[in-house]
């Protein structure tokens, strides 16, 4: 009875060599779990950014729209503007040809990365461009 005790006590715990193996299969396999979790969070960073631009971009296309039912004359009003700030550090430009009377209206609008205040064609997340003709003549 006291031999079938003493077996007993000395296999019911575990041995270093277990835990230690046991430790070593978990970081293994935590490890690229982990990293798929960060990659996963940068893309979600990134997807967020893009359409965030895209919300402001099709808002400023939609400003432009409106002030060029009256403030469309003879080549006279340029919608071009550079580095505006539209929330927080999304940055937007916006070219017009100035045509007449047809004008084309290029709007960028990105994330300013690497807050120099300046939009980048690398840091544009969306570019919307569009066409907008006279409406009457004045």
């Amino acid at each position: 009875m006291h031999r079938r005790l003493k077996a007993k006590t000395r296999f019911s715990g575990l041995t270093l060599i277990e835990v230690v193996t046991a430790s070593v299969l978990l970081i293994i396999v935590m490890i690229p779990v982990l990293k798929c979790l960060t990659v996963a969070q940068a893309s979600s960073i990134k997807i967020e950014h893009k359409s965030r631009s895209l919300i402001l971009a099709q808002a400023k296309l939609d400003e432009i729209k409106v002030r060029s039912i009256y403030d469309y004359t003879n080549g006279g009003t340029s919608f071009g503007e550079n580095n505006i700030i539209l929330s927080g550090s999304y940055l937007c430009n916006v070219t017009d040809d100035s045509g007449d009377p047809l004008k084309a209206i290029t709007v960028s609008v990105g994330f300013d990365s690497n807050g120099d205040k300046a939009l980048s064609a690398d840091e544009a997340d969306a570019i919307l461009t569009t066409l907008f003709a006279r409406r009457w003549n004045n």
